[in-house]
């Protein structure tokens, strides 16, 4: 997948980004997840890491477009999001679950959690990070030319819902949460995600 497969701008990448494939190759081996839930965070957003400017912090948030925003939350999970825009402009979609598809033992390794069912591994942005083992050397990263980490594409178009996002206070009722709709690995209430 190359740059010119997806749009740049902020909420239809978001959206664009159903269905698409995040791909971590880890020790040889592929770990593959289906993207199923995303969420738009603009450049003028309050509840974006950009709205007061770049950091040292967000400052991958300002890159190109198509590349890795990583940082870390709640002193415990790191998010993976993909920049959008052009270079200069803070803003990304934020990569809220994956439905596994390949590598899920190594996948469930990674979680420690050996009971857990394949909808859940990388279901929530920090629980997606620690199934596919996904940390602060990513920040940065080119996601179409990275030897590690990449999206792909394989042609599968789901049916998309539309939400409010999740989790935050301020701007929490603008409509810029997209998800796979029935899809049982997307994060969240099911009100949300009818």
């Amino acid at each position: 997948m190359n740059h010119a497969d997806l749009p740049h701008e902020t909420s239809a990448l978001a959206r664009a980004l159903i269905g698409k494939l995040l791909v971590r190759r880890l020790e040889g081996e592929l770990l593959v997840g289906r993207i199923v839930e995303t969420e738009a965070y603009f450049a003028d957003d309050p509840a974006s890491h950009a709205f007061r400017g770049m950091t040292r912090r967000n400052r991958a948030m300002f890159g190109p477009p198509l590349h890795a925003y990583v940082y870390f939350i709640y002193g415990t999970n790191w998010c993976l999001n993909v920049t959008s825009e052009s270079e200069g402009t803070g803003a990304a979609a934020l990569v809220r679950a994956c439905e596994p598809i390949g590598g899920t033992a190594t996948m469930r390794a990674l979680r420690g959690r050996p009971a857990l069912r394949d909808r859940d591994l990388a279901r929530g942005p920090g629980n997606l990070c620690r199934a596919f083992a996904i940390g602060p050397e990513f920040d940065g990263a080119d996601l179409s030319a990275n030897p590690t980490l990449w999206l792909a594409d394989d042609g599968t178009i789901l049916p998309t819902g539309v939400s409010a996002r999740i989790g935050i206070s301020k701007a929490a009722a603008e409509p810029w949460r997209f998800y796979a709709q029935g899809n049982r690995s997307v994060s969240g209430p099911r009100a949300l995600s009818p």
